[in-house]
């Protein structure tokens, strides 16, 4: 063979092995449609698996760092299950298993017998809440309700309940038990122990600002410290306001004059507030910065927060 054939020979095969790995890459292409295709016509759970093991791999570079690992997310708290649950056994029959609450309180927990109360007895609550629920081991849980009734009566029930691993599936597992109510915590000393007086700056200022964040009158960012955005209370609750006392946590707060620039002090405010149907006792947790000879609002408790006071 010529050494002028050989050259051309050489310099065609490239294109060959290059079109070789064209045809082996579009054959997967078709290969991974097709199973696509096949997925989707049998369904979501076919389609996650075709997705999830398509052809193409990519190696991971080697890491001398152990792999972060995932933790499972924590099992969900059945409370709202064992509170739906109660809410409906209470309000239930056997006299008339075919109610709507009995046959919901039977969907929940099949094997749990509906109680029988006295016909036109005023047994059913008025409200009912889960107030704790505790974990004993891997999928069992115990809910502590609360049913509260219009004649004041207040009662107590735990409630046994399974959860499944992933905790999306929840059973009633007994019947209810009617349990003392859970004790008083004792309430560590408050931290607002410096008297503000009730004419001072301080004072004057915090009830400006809730005449205009309760009731309307004035605008609300006249009392706010720069940078603090705080929307008053859309359609104004009440026709006026009245601070009562007013508690700091820092000796400033009670100071005859504002102090500098600056200063910062933590207050407890109670106020009352009136409207067309009466009079309502309300408290509040402030912050308040000096500045300019005036006292401005730098944060209230459930409201925006200053970034520089995070």
């Amino acid at each position: 063979m010529s050494p002028g054939k050989q050259a051309a020979e050489s310099d065609a095969a490239p294109p060959m092995a290059a079109g070789v790995e064209l045809e082996k890459m579009r054959r997967r292409v078709r290969l991974s449609r097709l199973a696509l295709f096949t997925a989707i016509a049998a369904g979501p759970v076919a389609l996650g698996v075709a997705v999830m093991s398509g052809p193409a791999t990519v190696a991971a570079a080697p890491s001398d760092k152990p792999a972060a690992v995932r933790t499972a997310a924590s099992a969900a708290d059945p409370a709202g299950y064992a509170q739906v649950f109660v809410d409906a056994w209470l309000r239930s029959s056997a006299d008339d298993a075919n109610s709507a609450q009995a046959r919901l309180a039977q969907s929940l927990a099949p094997d749990v017998e509906l109680p029988d109360p006295v016909a036109g007895a005023q047994s059913k609550p008025a409200s009912v809440t889960a107030v704790r629920s505790a974990q004993r081991e891997d999928g069992a849980w115990v809910v502590t309700v609360a049913a509260q009734y219009a004649d004041g009566r207040l009662r107590y029930f735990v409630v046994p309940v399974a959860a499944d691993a992933s905790g999306a599936s929840f059973a009633v597992t007994g019947a209810p038990g009617v349990v003392a109510g859970p004790a008083r915590a004792v309430v560590a000393t408050s931290l607002y122990g410096v008297s503000v007086p009730s004419g001072g700056d301080l004072s004057s200022a915090v009830g400006e600002f809730f005449g205009a964040y309760l009731t309307g009158a004035g605008e609300v960012d006249r009392y706010l410290a720069p940078g603090v955005e705080l929307s008053p209370v859309s359609p104004a609750p009440y026709t006026a306001v009245t601070v009562q006392e007013v508690w700091g946590a820092e000796e400033a707060a009670a100071a005859g004059q504002v102090p500098a620039d600056g200063t910062k002090v933590r207050v407890r405010v109670q106020v009352e507030a009136r409207d067309d149907a009466g009079r309502w006792p309300l408290a509040y947790e402030l912050s308040l910065r000096a500045r300019s000879g005036r006292w401005e609002v730098a944060e209230l408790q459930s409201g925006t927060v200053q970034d520089g006071d995070r």
